[in-house]
C-alpha cells in the first residue's frame, strides 16, 4: 500500500467548496483572535484542556438530546478548539494543523486496507480485529495503550473489554458473561458479611465491570444507559418538588412515591 500515492489522489478528488470555504475562514479568524484578542493571546494548552472537556460533554448532552441545532453548534465549538490547539503548536514551530491532519489522514489509510489495499473482510467484527493488529504492528506495546486514563470509569472498563475482545481475550456466550455477574454478586454478599470495607469495594467493582460486559454482549452502551437514567430520575424527582403540596422533608417515602410514579405517566403519555 502505497500510502503518499493514495493521499495524492485524495486531494485531486473534487470537494465541496462550502465546506472548505468555511474550514479556511476559521483558520483565518483563528489568526486574528491569536493576534488581537487579548484573552485568546493567552491562552495555551493547559488553559484550553478543561475547557475542551467541558465542550465534549455539551456535544454528549447535545448527542442524548438528538438536538441537531445543538449538535451543530457543539461540533463548531470542538473544531475550533481543535483549530486554537494547533495554532498554537504551529506558533511554537511544533506542527500545523495540516500536520496534525496529515496525520490522522494517513494512519486511517493505513487501517482500512480493506478499503486502500487489497484486504478482504466479512464484517464488522474483522475491520475492528485488523484495526488492533495494525495498531501492534505501528509500535503499541498493548491493545491497551489507546485506553486513555482519563476516560471516565465506566466508559474506560467498556472500552478496556472491547479492546482485548479484539483478540481473543472473550467469553463465547452471554450466558457466560450473566453467570459472572452471580458469581460476582455473591462474592459481595460475602464481602459484605466480613465488614471489611476495601474488600467490599473490591468486590462491588467487580460487580460493575461484570455488567459492563454483560452490556456489551447485550450491544448496550452502559455509559450511555445509566446517563438515560440519571436524567429519567432528575426529571421524576424535579417533578416530586414541583408537585409537592408541602416540603418534601415533612412527607413520607409513600407519598414521594405516589408523585414518582405520576411523573412516569407523564413521560409514558409524552412518549405516545
Amino acid at each position: 500500500m502505497n500510502i503518499e500515492a493514495i493521499l495524492e489522489d485524495l486531494r485531486n478528488r473534487p470537494s465541496g467548496p462550502e465546506n472548505t470555504e468555511a474550514f479556511r475562514v476559521l483558520l483565518h479568524i483563528m489568526d486574528d483572535l491569536r493576534d488581537k484578542c487579548p484573552w485568546d493571546k493567552k491562552q495555551t494548552f493547559l488553559s484550553l484542556r478543561n475547557l475542551t472537556i467541558e465542550e465534549m460533554y455539551e456535544l454528549a448532552d447535545a448527542l442524548l438530546e438528538n438536538n441537531y441545532d445543538d449538535i451543530k453548534e457543539e461540533i463548531g465549538d470542538i473544531m475550533l478548539h481543535m483549530i486554537f490547539y494547533a495554532k498554537i503548536a504551529d506558533e511554537e514551530g511544533r506542527f500545523t494543523i495540516g500536520d496534525a491532519l496529515l496525520t490522522v489522514c494517513r494512519k486511517l489509510i493505513h487501517r482500512h486496507p480493506h478499503i486502500y489495499g487489497d484486504t478482504t473482510v466479512k464484517d464488522e467484527a474483522e475491520v475492528k480485529k485488523n484495526w488492533e493488529q495494525l495498531k501492534l504492528q505501528e509500535g503499541k506495546k498493548s491493545v491497551l495503550q489507546g485506553v486513555s486514563n482519563g476516560l471516565p470509569a465506566l466508559v474506560k472498563s467498556y472500552r478496556m473489554q472491547e479492546k482485548v475482545a479484539q483478540v481473543g481475550f472473550e467469553w463465547d456466550h452471554i450466558d457466560q458473561v450473566w453467570e459472572k455477574v452471580e458469581e460476582e454478586i455473591g462474592e459481595l454478599k460475602e464481602a459484605i458479611t466480613s465488614g471489611d470495607k476495601e474488600h467490599i469495594e473490591h468486590e462491588f467493582g467487580d460487580i460493575l465491570f461484570a455488567l459492563v460486559n454483560y452490556a456489551r454482549f447485550l450491544k448496550i452502551d452502559p455509559e450511555t444507559a445509566l446517563e438515560k437514567v440519571n436524567k429519567r430520575f432528575k426529571s421524576r424527582f424535579q417533578y416530586i418538588e414541583n408537585h409537592a403540596t408541602e416540603a418534601l422533608s415533612n412527607m413520607s417515602l409513600e407519598e414521594m412515591d405516589v408523585l414518582w410514579n405520576e411523573a412516569k405517566m407523564v413521560e409514558k403519555n409524552q412518549k405516545k
